[in-house]
Order: C-alpha cells, then structure tokens, then sequence
C-alpha cells in the first residue's frame, strides 16, 4: 500500500483536498471522497490555472500554455500529505506536482520552478537550508471593501492603539486565536519555532524551524492558509498583504539561507577555520546582483511596492551588512555551522515557492560566477540609494531582460508569469482610488 493511501487508512479520512499552489500561491485543486482519491492518487486539472490570475481572469497572451488548452496530470506528493484540522469530517490535504501525459513536469508550476533551482544545487554538491518569516496583520472582518481596515478587538474589549513591537501583552491579547494556530500547525507537522508581535497594530510573525527548503516552502503556504482558518474562527481576519494598512509598517516575508554539503553536512559558507569562505561572499554578491532583477517574484503584487519605501521599516536596496536590519542583506550573529544571510527583500504576500526559488537562484548565480560582494553597511542602510524597482511594471521588464535568470526559471515560466502580472496590474490601473476622488475631482 503507498503511503498516501496508508495515510488515509490510518486516520480514518473520508475527504481529500488535492491542492496545488498558483501562481499567486493560491491554493487551487480539488475536493473528493477518499475512496475516489485512492483509486488512483491524483487527478487532471486544465494547464491553464497557471494563467488564471488572482483577480479570476485570464491574460490575452497565453503564448505559455498549449493552444488546446490541455489537460495536466496532478500526482500527489506522499510527503505533503497532513489531516485538516478545521474540517468538520475526517480530512487530508496534498500538495501536488504537476505533469504531462509524457511525464514531463509542467514548467509554470511554482513548485516545479523551485524544485528547478534546488536541481542546480544538488548537480553540484549542495542542499540550501532556509527558514521563513512571516509577517502578517490581524484585523476585524471587512465586508466593503472602499473601507479601510481597522485592528481587530482583543480580550481587553479594545483595539490596538500605536505600535507594541515585542509585546507579550499585545500577542496575550489574541490568546484564543493562538491556541488554535499552534494546534493546527502541531496537527499538520509544521515547525513553528517563535511567535513575537511585531510593530505593526496586531501584526504578528511566526518564524519556521530551518529544513529542507521545499517543505519550508510546503509549510509557508500550508502556514498561509492555517492563519486564515484559524482567524475566521475568531471573527477577524488573518492578512498577507504586503501593506495592508496606510500608516502601519508592511509585512515582509524574511528568508534566511544557507547552503550545506550534501554529503557531509558542512555549511559550506564557513571554511576549514571556521571563518567566512569565499562562496558566502559570491553568495551575497548573487544576491546583490540579481535580486533587482528578480523582484516580481519576492513582491509579486501592485500593492508590495507601497511596502518598499524609504523609513517604513523595509529594506530599499540590495546592501548588505552584519547584524544590520537596515539592509536588504542581512547576516545574522551565527557560529560557523550555522552562517546563514537574511534576504529581507521579500513580502509576506509572496508566493513562498517562488520567492525562495528566487532568492536561492540569485545566490546560486554569485557563487557559479565568483562573484564580490560590496563592503558591508555599518550604518543605516536607509540613507543609501534606492536601488530595487519601483513598480510592478519595472519588475517585470528586469526579471524579462535578464538572461541568467531566464535560464534558470525557464522561458515558458518567465512568460506565463509575465503574463499574468502584467493583466493584474493593468486590471488594477483600471481602479480610480479614493486619493484620486479626494484630491483631484474638484481640483484639476
């Protein structure tokens, strides 16, 4: 018996939810009794949903997918396999990997994409290690959506007034709420290690036990969805935007990376002495060179950007430094077995396949190429140049007209995702805001 039916088997389960995540991370998929899943552990599902945006259209240009509209097969992954701790009946959830008839994988799946880089890693002797932050908002349900959202009720029977970065009290405030995320996530095997407030009104971060950087990735979408179902139970929501509330800090999705050798286990970061080697140097460099480039992936929405701003508690460059948060590269105090950098480009609201993909193949690329690193910051990495892309659109164009980085999420991705991007943001310029209706109606 495989694993996935034993799995079944063993916890009783009536229900299965055959997901997989989307370009935007969404989970998309399908529901079926558990008999009907074991028959053959998996199902089909159009090529298309990797053009389907987060809107619910698709792009005109869908160059990236057969003009026939094929059907792809989704087989299960026996390792993703966990119960769903918030359905009323017995449930089990599976991530899926996604193939044609021949068996070749389909090229726009975010999860194949990632599986791509760490590809690169293994032909060489390598395995990243990494670890996600997210960052994220609770805030009381929001039905209109002209409304700006407001901080959720707490136990004490008010909201949050100003920012409580590190507070016990204001975490002590959602209690309830916390219980249930930590139950869900011990249900479904994800390794939450640290719960702070951060200085968002109710924001909050929950830091994952480093691993394997797939089921990392595994976990932070898994994670996503767990807030979300834990929040609703308690009348609010749980949000990944990026900035989801105009004068409070955005949320940011930290990735801390390391890369070990397969076989010994060593962090190849540090060398014989225990120092800081030559291959963390071009790591950080690759970083440095190619995560501008890169930046659709780590803020993948019109809305990332109003998170990347000057004084807003966000890195807006690609410096780097010791211990420095100011920094887009941060390099934490570490020994050598554990030497690691911080990517703190990445908004909460990335799809966490791509985002770590992204940041693993920036660095992949320094360390191939023997690439320095610039000096390290030692003050504030704030006062320096903006050195990312602005705007969606400037993202876009740079991840389009850099070949290495082409080569290594392939053609057919870079241009299903470009496709799709570039129909939100047209999608959004097509929205006259507040601000607009406030300040230039009867002014212009």
């Amino acid at each position: 018996m495989s694993d996935i039916k034993q799995f079944l088997r063993d916890h009783s389960i009536t229900e299965v939810e055959a997901i997989i995540p989307d370009m935007a991370g969404v989970a998309r998929g399908k529901i079926m009794p558990a008999e009907k899943y074991a028959e053959d552990e998996g199902m089909r599902l159009p090529e298309s949903i990797f053009l389907q945006t987060v809107t619910g259209e698709y792009p005109d240009d869908d160059s990236a997918i057969h003009p026939s509209e094929i059907d792809i097969d989704l087989i299960g992954d026996p390792k993703t396999i966990r119960v769903v701790p918030w359905a009323a009946d017995p449930s089990a959830q599976v991530i899926h990997d996604c193939f044609y008839d021949d068996g070749r994988p389909v090229p726009m799946s975010p999860r194949y994409v990632l599986r791509r880089v760490l590809d690169l890693y293994a032909a060489r002797g390598w395995r990243p290690v990494c670890a996600p932050e997210l960052e994220f908002y609770l805030v009381e349900p929001n039905i209109d959506p002209d409304y700006p959202l407001k901080p959720p009720i707490g136990r004490s029977g008010r909201p949050e007034i100003g920012r409580q970065a590190y507070s016990i009290a204001a975490v002590n405030e959602f209690d309830p709420l916390f219980d249930d995320i930590y139950a869900f996530c011990e249900a479904q095997n994800l390794d939450i290690d640290t719960l702070i407030h951060e200085a968002g009104a109710a924001q909050m971060e929950i830091n994952l036990i480093h691993g394997d950087a797939l089921d990392l990735a595994d976990q932070a979408f898994l994670f996503k969805r767990t807030a979300r179902e834990a929040a609703l139970r308690h009348k609010m929501y749980a949000t990944f935007m990026a900035k989801p509330l105009a004068n409070e800090p955005g949320s940011a999705m930290h990735i801390h990376q390391s890369v070990v050798d397969s076989k010994t286990g060593a962090n190849i970061f540090s060398d014989a002495d225990g120092k800081s080697g030559p291959l963390f140097e071009s790591h950080i460099a690759g970083l440095q060179k190619y995560l501008p480039a890169a930046m659709s992936l780590l803020a993948p929405n019109v809305n990332s950007y109003r998170r990347i701003t000057r004084y807003n508690m966000a890195p807006i460059n690609v410096q780097w430094g010791f211990d420095n948060r100011t920094a887009g590269l941060r390099v934490p105090v570490s020994g050598p077995e554990d030497r690691r950098i911080e990517n703190r480009l990445s908004g909460a609201d990335a799809n966490p396949y791509l985002a770590i993909a992204a940041s693993l193949a920036c660095g992949y690329l320094g360390m191939i190429e023997g690439l320095k690193p610039t000096e390290p910051v030692t003050g504030s990495a704030y006062e320096l140049p903006f050195g990312l892309p602005m705007t969606l659109a400037d993202a876009l164009a740079m991840l389009r007209g850099c070949k290495p980085l082409v080569e290594v999420f392939g053609e057919r991705f870079v241009a299903a995702y470009g496709a799709v991007k570039e129909n939100e943001y047209e999608t959004f310029s097509r929205v006259i805001s507040s601000w607009e209706r406030e300040h230039l109606l009867l002014n212009v």
